[in-house]
């Protein structure tokens, strides 16, 4: 039969008693068979009956392997027939025997493989079982029966791996059955019987379930989740030495599949999720720690599965998972002494406790900030913001455990509301670490190498891309999230000010306590509205009893200070020690602060605890004071039992000893001091800070449990409201990351990411406006481009190919831009992220020009950016070379000594002809220049430079500063360093050895044209942009000497472009003429290089805005900026014609008082010129000379400019005083050109005599000014040796003119004030001896002829109008008449003896009807 046969086989009483057995088991089948034969429906048959004679085999211990293993495959065939299903007769009860049957199954072990075989029937049985039709019927007794059978079979280490891992597959799928039954069953009255009872782990027991009142018929369900759960987690305990690792692995794979599969329906029971949340986290998160690859893997599928499912429920769970997770990620630190923690690591410590009242070394408490942390520090992402259980000593994970963490991190970080969860849920919580700060920052630190030193490549590559991936899918659903908000942003950001504020406060009370509780009350985080009523002291204790940051040693020895005794009472008040015991509310108080180590405060706190415990009304305490000695005696014993150095413990009996006759006279109940010695023997009392390894561990893990009650659930966030000061928050250190990655990886797809994570982060700061974002995007690309040239090149001269029509220049950067891909890239992303965003970059701008600049030096800029605009030619091309030296040309087409002069400047825009030396460029160079045109073609850079005429103010003045900087780096910075570097040499040295000036740089006129550009073209905001591009024009001009004539130029021609629209503005008109006066102060030869811009712009700027130019000062200023233009031939052109212009203006009258000695100035400037260009030529040696000067444009504008100065005279009248015109024509007089003296000398003989002078005489004009300031100095000047010489004939007949014209003009306003005769005598002498000088002044000539003629007749005159009378007899002359005439005759008789008594002879009395001589004719 195959029983197996007892050992005494040749024992009768043996052998009959197996026969009796085998007998019985086979009478079963004997019955079995007659029921079968008496049936038609085999259905019909009870299921029992059908299944006894198989079930006492499986029973019975005669069975050998192949016996039970056929049985059980009778049993499988059974329900895979069908004959057992839920119609069967007595289902339940068979189901029941079943279950026993499987679970007592006893064999007679043969070898190992046909035992498998009978254990792997078994499981397949009871999977078959569970899995069929009539599994629903099973109950919970008979269910947990076959899940243990099942978890025993795959839990033995001895059974083949094969049968394991077939036990744990149906387990598996068993598993998820009896979890799926949740569904079916309402959580709300387990929730209820969970509170009513308590949740505890006896409730799912099989004891709980066999002595329960659950009817026998009820289906499985809840009981068995229960205790199945109970079991799974108590099988991970990983400090339960009768478990291997093995078994943890098997429950572990067993517990995820049924996690994965109901891990949301196990959530809502509160009896399932609580032995998860407790015992079930604590076990995962000490095994995710283990140095066993697989235990780790399987831990952190279960962990992130938890979360996944249950994640509201594990707020706290999860922030210290995460955190402990970065600990061992981060790089390997020098640990510190270890501190109150909840570490994962703290299970397996071996560290002997501290004994209780041994102050720490360190003196620091939870509050403190842990150095050790790798992740504070970088980027201001953690500040000052202190973990609440700091993790020093963290062992750092390696190899493939450090992958797992790593992967299991990311797989939980890439999750779309991951970062807002942390950020709301933690961040925001004053008792929560800053997880989402740390996590960022620990992946942006996580993209660079540095972190993963020792480790091997392909695993430190991996490890980057995870924390990019990470850092990506945050910006990525940053910028793909809708707003559809939960929490209210704003008390999120208040309550993330507030945790700032606490954390400083803690910081500062954690050193200085008093400091620390003023900061705190200062910020009103002490005392809260609803509290206005509460007591100071109370509402203090509150606040340092609920605020876990503070130093526990700190905050006990404040506490029992004497002055704070109050605070101390309350502080006490607020524990509940209702029905407990001494040694319960002495541990729960001194786990609030650490212990003082004096005496005195001690017993103040002692003291204080004994009132308010004896107000709990304790039964076997009689009194406070034996309240007081029995607090004394826990905190001895406490330090009695765990003293590592007290060889000889305290005994019971000696602890009952001590006490006696303390309790109010009586001794304590010694059952009562037994319970008290027993609780301290079996649970040490481990002050704050001193708990460490798996007690440390075991407190913390409580801490935490009680923390999760205060902190609510974790609020899920599915909401764009929180992203800005997020996004605010981390966005340096993402971009950082993103673009280390962009230039270190090759990986295309990473590059690809890192581009689309820089287009996020730009498209968040549009969003969040925030202008840094920007700058810093810029920033990192532009560093990739290669377009941050580290120096210029030698040379500016490329070799210039023709490609298919088009001019192409080859450049080395040209060539090597065209090569790096990635440059490319990050060029396109550059500009296209600048291209629309202008207005939100700020200092980025410095480095787009900076890179414009590189382009242009390297010819790859479009050509509209190439060019400048002036008042000559319109529009013309930047020269690249410096202007080819010239030799200077002594003869201009319209003559002129000065504008001669300025022949040797060169020309400003000739390029040189030199042939370029150096490389030809290949077929390669030139296909990879075309690349790069491609490139620089599809970042529409035209586009960008348009933009900046559009760009707000802040943004627009941003820009062009950033030009300023880069234009005076290139410039005026250069002269400065000069200044700094090199001492001042003497001053005479100075002049004999000036500077030489600074090369031609090409990129300096491009950024100042640049800068010019943009502001002429954004008139609207002139105001803001004109001191920025002043102060760059003014610092090249005040150092003009030292730089190329084409930046002069075009600083010139820029600040009279912006002096056009200076004078549009009424606000700063006065603008205008500071540039004026700037460019007044140019020196002369720098004025030449530049008149003929110099004087085309401000032509334009008097034409069109002559009206802002009033006072007198004004027209000085301008006068005299275009007088120093004249000595160049073409700008003297263009002043005179800008004179004469505004002049003969009939549309309104343009001379003023306060311009025409200005106008005459300039006109008189026309006239000399015009005598100088004569003197010039005549001083000339013949033949010296290639070409004849044409001297007639010179003298046409001096003659010009005369007539026009004399038909000012029209405006003398009104302007008599401040007229210059008549000293104007007098020293004209004497030009070196005939036709400007004669035009002179005639416009006086027509003014002086006419009726302006006339009637200005008349009005109380001092006609002798005429002669002073005028007449005389003409004579005198005439009368010089060096004038006579220049034309002998033509200044004698000057000479003789001016003569007969002064006479003439004495003559015409001595007779209009006859009355004033005497004032006329001065004048007379004065006019007497400048004819002498005149007479007498060369050889004998025309003038011994014309002089006496002209003084007879104004001898004639002055006598006719008795003023010069000859004596009388008798006298009858007044005094002033005698005087008159004796100091006219003896001026006279100087040079003309007699000439004076020929003219008037003194006759005899004339008789009284005489009638006075006529006088004679005056000569004209």
């Amino acid at each position: 039969m195959g029983l197996r046969t007892p050992a005494g086989t040749g024992d009768t009483v043996g052998r009959s008693g197996h026969d009796r057995q085998e007998a019985g088991l086979m009478a079963g089948f004997d019955e079995l068979k007659r029921n079968i034969n008496d049936t038609h429906e085999i259905l019909s048959i009870p299921l029992p009956i059908v299944l006894a004679p198989f079930l006492a085999l499986i029973r019975s211990p005669l069975s050998t392997g192949p016996i039970t293993a056929t049985a059980l495959a009778a049993i499988h065939n059974f329900f895979a027939a069908g004959l057992i299903n839920e119609h069967s007769v007595d289902t339940q009860r068979a189901l029941g025997e079943l279950s026993n049957s499987l679970a007592h199954c006893k064999f007679e072990a043969t070898d190992s493989s046909g035992d498998e075989v009978v254990l792997m029937r078994i499981v397949n049985v009871i999977d078959t079982c569970q899995a069929s039709v009539v599994g629903n019927l099973l109950g919970d007794v008979e269910l947990c029966e076959m899940l243990e059978t099942v978890l025993t079979v795959c839990c033995q280490m001895r059974l083949s791996e094969s049968l394991r891992r077939c036990a744990e597959t149906a387990m598996h799928s068993m598993v998820r059955r009896v979890f799926s039954k949740l569904d079916g069953l309402d959580p709300e009255l387990d929730n209820e019987s969970v509170e009513a009872q308590g949740a505890t782990t006896k409730l799912g027991t099989i004891d709980y379930l066999l002595t329960s009142a659950i009817p026998a018929s009820t289906p499985y369900g809840l009981p068995s989740a229960q205790e199945l759960l109970r079991v799974l987690v108590n099988l991970l305990d990983p400090h339960d030495m009768q478990h291997s690792d093995s078994i943890r692995l098997s429950i572990l794979g067993i517990l995820n599949a049924g996690l994965e599969a109901s891990g949301t329906r196990i959530a809502r029971f509160k009896s399932l999720s609580t032995m998860l949340l407790d015992q079930g986290c604590k076990y995962l998160f000490q095994l995710a720690r283990s140095e066993n690859v697989n235990v780790v893997r399987l831990s952190l599928r279960a962990i992130v599965t938890l979360f996944d499912t249950m994640r509201e429920d594990l707020k706290l769970q999860f922030e210290l998972f995460i955190s402990f997770t970065m600990d061992r990620l981060a790089p390997p630190v020098n640990p510190l002494p270890p501190k109150v923690q909840l570490s994962l690591n703290a299970g397996n410590s071996r560290k002997a406790p501290s004994s209780p009242g041994t102050p720490r070394p360190d003196g620091q408490g939870s509050g403190s900030l842990d150095l050790s942390d790798p992740l504070s520090l970088e980027g201001g992402l953690l500040g000052d913001q202190t973990p609440p259980t700091p993790r020093p000593g963290v062992v750092p994970a390696k190899g493939l455990t450090r992958e797992l963490m790593l992967e299991t991190l990311a797989y939980i970080a890439r999750q779309p509301t991951f970062m807002v969860d942390l950020w709301a849920n933690y961040d925001c919580d004053v008792n929560c670490e800053d997880l989402f700060e740390r996590l960022i920052s620990f992946m942006a630190r996580g993209v660079y190498p540095t972190q993963y030193t020792g480790s091997i490549e392909y695993q430190r590559y991996s490890s980057q891309l995870l924390c990019l991936d990470v850092l990506l899918a945050y910006v990525e659903h940053m910028a793909a999230r809708a707003e559809v908000g939960k929490p209210q942003p704003d008390a999120l950001a208040e309550s993330k000010a507030s945790k700032g504020l606490l954390l400083a406060g803690a910081a500062k009370f954690n050193t200085k306590p008093k400091v620390g509780l003023a900061y705190l009350e200062e910020h009103g985080l002490i005392y809260k509205p609803d509290d206005k009523d509460v007591p100071r002291a109370r509402a203090l204790a509150k606040f340092l009893k609920s605020t876990p940051r503070l130093d526990k040693k700190v905050l006990g020895d404040w506490i029992s200070a004497p002055d704070q005794i109050d605070v101390l009472k309350e502080f006490i008040g607020l524990f509940d020690f209702t029905g407990k015991s001494v040694a319960d509310a002495m541990r729960l108080l001194l786990e609030a602060f650490r212990l003082p180590g004096e005496a005195q405060p001690i017993a103040r706190i002692t003291e204080t605890f004994a009132d308010i415990y004896f107000a709990s009304k304790p039964p076997e305490v009689k009194s406070t004071d034996a309240v007081y000695v029995l607090a004394y005696s826990v905190i001895m014993l406490n330090t009695d039992l765990y003293n590592p150095q007290n060889r000889k413990r305290m005994t019971l009996e000696d602890y009952q000893k001590n006490l006696k006759g303390v309790n109010d006279g009586s001794n304590f109940d010694p059952a009562y001091l037994k319970s008290i010695y027993e609780s301290i023997k079996k649970r040490e009392i481990v002050l704050p800070e001193e708990h460490s390894g798996q007690l440390g561990f075991e407190y913390a893990w409580k801490a935490l449990l009680i923390r999760s009650k205060e902190a609510g659930s974790l609020v899920c966030c599915e909401t764009a409201l929180l992203d800005r000061p997020m996004f605010q928050l981390t966005w340096k250190s993402v971009i950082s990351a993103i673009a280390f990655a962009f230039t270190a990886f090759d990986d295309d797809y990473v590059v690809e990411r890192a581009i689309a994570g820089f287009r996020k982060c730009a498209t968040l700061a549009g969003r969040f406006h925030l202008p840094e974002v920007f700058d810093y995007v810029v920033k990192s690309l532009s560093h990739a481009t290669g377009l941050l040239a580290e120096a210029d090149p030698k040379s500016t001269k490329f070799p210039v190919v023709d490609v298919e029509g088009q001019s192409l220049t080859v450049s080395p950067l040209s060539v090597k831009f065209g090569t790096n891909l990635r440059g490319q890239l990050a060029t396109v992303v550059l500009f296209t992220i600048a291209n629309g965003n202008g207005n939100a970059i700020r200092e980025g701008w410095s480095l787009i020009f900076e890179m414009f600049q590189t382009l242009f030096m390297h010819s790859l800029l479009p050509s509209r950016m190439l060019q400048m605009e002036d008042f000559l030619g319109g529009v013309s091309a930047i020269p690249m070379q410096p202007a080819a030296s010239a030799t200077p040309q002594l003869h201009r087409s319209d003559g002129g000594l000065l504008s001669a002069l300025s022949s040797y400047l060169l020309t400003p825009y000739g390029q040189s002809s030199d042939s370029l030396a150096g490389w030809e460029p290949t077929k390669d160079d030139i296909e990879n220049t075309l690349c790069t045109m491609d490139c620089i073609s599809s970042c529409k850079i035209d586009e960008i430079y348009s933009q900046i005429m559009t760009l707000e103010v802040e943004a627009l003045v941003a820009a062009l500063r950033a030009l300023q900087v880069l234009a005076d780096r290139r410039t005026v910075d250069i002269l400065v360093d000069e200044i700094i570097t090199d001492p001042v040499p003497p001053a005479n040295s100075r002049a004999e050895f000036p500077k030489e000036p600074l090369p031609y740089d090409p990129t300096s006129v491009f950024l100042l044209e640049t800068m010019v550009s943009v502001a002429c073209q954004t008139k609207t905001h002139i105001e803001e942009t004109w001191p920025v591009v002043f102060e760059h024009i003014s610092g090249l001009l005040k150092a003009s000497e030292r730089f190329g004539i084409i930046l002069i130029e075009r600083a010139v021609v820029g600040l009279l472009r912006l002096g056009l629209i200076l004078a549009e503005q009424p606000s700063l008109r006065d603008q205008v003429y500071v540039s004026i006066d700037l460019l007044r102060s140019l020196p002369p030869s720098v004025t030449n290089a530049v008149a003929e811009q110099l004087a085309t712009g401000l032509a334009r700027l008097v034409k069109e805005h002559h009206n802002i130019i009033n006072s007198a000062t004004e027209w000085g200023l301008v006068s005299t900026l275009l007088r120093s233009t004249m000595s160049h031939s073409e700008a003297v052109k263009i002043s005179f014609t800008l004179i004469m212009d505004f002049i003969g203006q009939e549309s309104e009258q343009t001379v003023a008082p306060e311009n025409i000695a200005a106008l005459t100035y300039l006109l008189e400037t026309f006239a000399t010129s015009a005598g100088q260009a004569v003197e010039g030529k005549r001083s000339e040696p013949r033949g010296q000379m290639a070409t004849p000067l044409n001297l007639e444009p010179v003298v046409e504008r001096g003659v010009k400019a005369i007539d026009t100065i004399a038909d000012l005279r029209k405006y003398i009248p009104s302007f008599i005083e401040r007229s210059t015109l008549p000293e104007t024509e007098g020293r004209q007089s004497s030009s070196a050109c005939k036709e400007v003296r004669h035009a002179a000398l005639g416009h006086l003989q027509r003014i002086l005599p006419g009726t302006q002078f006339s009637a200005g005489v008349q009005a109380g004009f001092d006609f002798r000014i005429l002669f002073d300031r005028v007449l005389f100095p003409i004579l005198e000047e005439l009368l010089k040796p060096q004038v006579y010489v220049k034309d002998q004939q033509g200044m004698g007949e000057a000479r003789l003119r001016v003569s007969a014209l002064a006479c003439k003009s004495f003559l015409h306003f001595s007779v209009r004030s006859a009355d004033d005769a005497g004032d006329t005598l001065e004048l007379w002498l004065s006019l007497l001896k400048m004819m002498d000088r005149v007479m007498h002044s060369g050889k004998r000539d025309q003038a011994y002829e014309a002089i006496p003629e002209s003084l007879k007749n104004v001898v004639l005159v002055l006598n006719a109008s008795q003023v010069l009378l000859a004596p009388d007899h008798p006298d009858s002359r007044t005094p002033s008449q005698i005087q008159y005439w004796e100091s006219t005759k003896q001026q006279l008789d100087d040079f003309l003896p007699g000439f004076l008594e020929e003219l008037i002879p003194s006759a005899p009395p004339p008789p009284a009807d005489a009638v006075d001589a006529q006088p004679a004719s005056v000569a004209s």
